[in-house]
C-alpha cells in the first residue's frame, strides 16, 4: 500500500514539475527598453579658462553607464561589471580590457538608427583590439576618439563637437545582451545649434537595450 502511495506522490511530483516548466517556457520575453537620455555630465569641470577656452578643474574621472539600469554607476563600481561605457570629455570606453574588468564590446556601423533592427554578429572590439598609434594613443579604444575618426566631426568654424551623421554605437554588454546608441548632442540643454559658448561635456543620447538572449531590436 506504502509503495503504491509513494508511486502516486512520485506521478504527481512530476506533473507539478512540468506544469511550472512548461511555465517558465511559456514566459512573455521582457519588452525592449527605449530611452533618450539628457546632459549626462562627462566630466566638465568647473569652469573655463577666458583665453584659451580650455575647461578647468576636470577631475579625469569617467562618467559610468549601465545600459541593463538606464543609469549612472557610481566611480566606486569602477572595478565591476555593472557598467557598459564610460564618458569622459569627447572620450568614450568600454568595460573591457585596458578600461575595465569586464567584458562588454563596441562597434560603430553606418546606417539610420532606426532602420538598424538586428544588432551584428561579428565586428565587436574590446578598448585594445586595434594597435595604438603613437599620434593619436586613444585609437585603441573601440569607439575611437578624434574628429572624424568615431562619433563626432569637429566644426572648426562653430568651434564645437559635432555627432556625425550616420554613425551608430552598437554595444554587446558583459552579460550578453545589445544595444544601440545615437548620440544627438555634445552640449548642456542639447541646443540644436551649438556654439563655442554652449556648455561642452553635456552626452544627450539615445538608446534601445534589448534584455532578452537576442540580437534583435524590436
Amino acid at each position: 500500500m506504502n509503495s503504491i502511495k509513494s508511486i502516486l506522490v512520485s506521478i504527481f511530483l512530476l506533473i507539478i514539475s512540468v506544469s511550472f516548466t512548461g511555465c517558465r517556457e511559456d514566459e512573455e520575453p521582457i519588452p525592449v527598453v527605449s530611452i533618450t537620455i539628457s546632459d549626462l555630465a562627462a566630466d566638465p569641470g568647473t569652469g573655463f579658462d577666458p583665453n584659451t577656452g580650455q575647461p578647468l578643474g576636470l577631475t579625469k574621472k569617467f562618467t559610468l553607464f549601465s545600459f541593463e539600469t538606464g543609469a549612472i554607476v557610481a566611480n566606486a563600481d569602477s572595478a565591476s561589471s555593472k557598467w557598459d561605457l564610460g564618458f569622459e570629455g569627447s572620450t568614450i570606453i568600454v568595460n573591457s580590457a585596458t578600461s575595465g574588468p569586464g567584458t562588454a564590446q563596441a562597434q560603430i556601423v553606418t546606417g539610420i538608427f532606426d532602420e538598424l533592427t538586428e544588432a551584428p554578429t561579428t565586428g565587436y572590439l574590446s578598448d585594445n583590439d586595434e594597435a595604438p598609434i603613437a599620434s593619436a594613443p586613444n585609437m585603441n579604444l573601440a569607439i575611437p576618439s578624434g574628429s572624424g575618426k568615431g562619433w563626432y566631426t569637429y566644426d572648426g568654424a562653430a568651434m564645437v563637437n559635432k555627432p556625425t551623421a550616420g554613425k551608430i554605437i552598437v554595444v554587446k554588454s558583459s552579460n550578453g545582451r545589445f544595444a544601440k546608441m545615437e548620440i544627438l548632442s555634445y552640449y548642456k540643454g542639447a541646443p540644436a545649434a551649438p556654439t563655442s559658448n554652449d556648455i561642452a561635456r553635456y552626452y544627450t543620447f539615445r538608446y534601445v537595450y534589448q534584455p532578452n538572449d537576442t540580437r534583435n531590436f524590436n
